[in-house]
């Protein structure tokens, strides 16, 4: 299962209830360049990841890593859920993410990652990624509906309802 999106958007939150209900192994690609002494990992080591991580049977990847790896993802997965809210949506929880982030640390967030530059990052890159690559992420996901089971999530209230969907298959076995 591939969960993709736009910064803010609740693709960790997300990929954790997922990961929780299903069972599948959760990896979180954005977290992977803080995993080291460095703080960072070289570019053919997250290749050499991600080849790995996709030749398992099961698994949820949320995250982009980088457009190459973010496609070949999205071409495995039997499930593809991309977190699609409006533009405001995603500003509001990229600064609400920082507003909790002054008292908790915010979870799933990279250890020892700076949470105030981290965030304007983030800041620059929602416009970008919203007109350069969500387009592209719909493009996809209508594209990939005849042959995966695809979820395009397009409001707070349709992400709950899909927890909720998910939680009722598994409990029915």
């Amino acid at each position: 299962m591939a969960v993709f999106g736009n910064a803010g958007g609740g693709k960790s939150t997300l990929a954790r209830q997922l990961a929780i209900i299903t069972g599948l192994p959760l990896h979180f690609v954005d977290k992977l360049p803080f995993e080291d002494d460095e703080g960072s990992v070289l570019h053919d080591e997250y290749l050499e990841w991600h080849r790995d991580l996709l030749a398992k049977d099961s698994w949820i990847i949320d995250g982009f890593g980088d457009t190459a790896t973010v496609w070949e993802r999205c071409g495995v997965a039997d499930t593809l859920v991309h977190v699609d809210l409006p533009l405001p949506i995603h500003y509001w929880r990229v600064t609400k993410r920082l507003l909790k982030g002054l008292f908790v640390y915010p979870e799933g967030w990279p250890k020892d990652s700076p949470l105030w530059s981290n965030t304007m990052s983030s800041y620059k890159a929602l416009p970008r990624c919203h007109r350069d690559l969500t387009p592209r992420y719909r493009q996809l996901v209508t594209d990939m509906a005849a042959s995966k089971r695809v979820v395009h999530l397009t409001s707070p209230r349709e992400m709950a309802a899909f927890v909720a969907n998910v939680r009722s298959e598994f409990a029915a076995g």
